[in-house]
């Protein structure tokens, strides 16, 4: 049977202790589906911990048509989870969207080329066709393109850009040399569709120095002028980080927690185990406190994205150290 995303409604419903009344309520918006790129929050919700920090968190799961900064801005949330690139776009053009805690310490972006195309490294992109994800995850793409000093507008010395949708279609359909997929779901759906890893060659934005933060958590500047609120927003934090720390250890048991939420009845086994063990990687050396050089670096691979950048001047309060201080210290 599935599980509800509700917290502890259904305690309340019950008549259960009637402490649970006092409990804080938290919706999370997810910046995707329901899958183990998410697990420690629904972790943190099927072991109680959040409970344990007197909170009734509510998860709602994300989608193709769900933006998470128009969720929030609307009032359907109190934190998301959201990409960096989207959240300071989102801060330059009006919605004042702060970051106030980084579980993921590294970035699962990478670009996946089929061997059979001659390419072994950067220097064989030129002519190519390769496929990149758009609403603001094409930034770190053209940064890239930048530095090498690559076209992006297509002939023999650029390369032609194939707006990618969320599928792995265009290079099992040989529309593209390459395509953009992440270290923990689109590579694997690959792989699953018959191409063998020595059919393959990858190129991890992390290595080509050009990595942006995932999936940091993201609240309205205005609460944060709100005590009462920078304290739940740390209880949600140090509860979900617990969260984290289990479903790392626990791969398994954390794969299958998030299955029991999955309303689809889209996601296996196998998928979201291996999902959770390439998630745990880029947790390492994260207690969800951000990195500011991991910051700097973002922004300035934001600031460098060609003639059109993601933002176009250095972001002032986008960024608080308040909650996690709060929770950790």
């Amino acid at each position: 049977m599935k599980k509800t995303v509700y917290g502890s409604v259904a305690a309340l419903g019950l008549g259960l202790a009637p402490a649970a009344w006092a409990m804080d309520d938290v919706t999370l918006q997810l910046k995707w589906v329901t899958q183990a790129q998410f697990a420690g929050y629904y972790v943190a919700l099927e072991n109680g911990f959040y409970e344990e920090e007197d909170l009734n968190v509510t998860i709602r799961a994300g989608g193709p048509d769900i933006a998470p900064p128009q969720v929030i801005a609307g009032g359907g949330a109190d934190v998301i989870v959201e990409w960096m690139p989207a959240a300071l776009a989102a801060r330059e053009n009006g919605l004042p969207l702060v970051n106030i805690a980084q579980p993921f310490k590294a970035s699962g972006m990478m670009l996946t080329c089929l061997a059979e195309t001659g390419i072994t490294g950067p220097e064989d992109f030129p002519g190519r066709t390769l496929g990149v994800w758009f609403f603001g995850n094409e930034y770190p793409f053209l940064s890239w393109m930048s530095t090498l000093g690559i076209p992006t507008d297509g002939g023999d010395e650029g390369v032609e850009v194939l707006r990618q949708g969320f599928n792995v279609d265009p290079l099992l359909q040989q529309q593209a040399d390459c395509i953009s997929t992440m270290t923990y779901n689109e590579y694997w759906q690959v792989i699953d569709a018959g191409i063998s890893e020595d059919e393959l060659v990858t190129f991890k934005y992390e290595d080509q120095g050009v990595a942006t933060l995932e999936d940091g958590l993201y609240v309205m500047e205005e609460n944060l002028e709100d005590p009462d609120f920078v304290d739940k927003m740390a209880r949600f934090v140090r509860a979900s980080m617990r969260g984290w720390e289990w479903a790392a250890e626990n791969v398994e048991e954390a794969a299958m927690i998030v299955l029991e939420y999955d309303d689809t009845g889209a996601q296996t086994e196998e998928h979201q185990t291996r999902m959770m063990s390439e998630v745990a990687l880029l947790l390492e050396g994260s207690n969800g406190t951000l990195d500011m050089e991991d910051y700097a670096r973002t922004v300035a691979t934001l600031l460098g994205g060609g003639s059109d950048p993601v933002i176009t001047s250095e972001p002032e309060g986008a960024v608080t150290s308040a909650v996690t201080d709060a929770a950790f210290n």
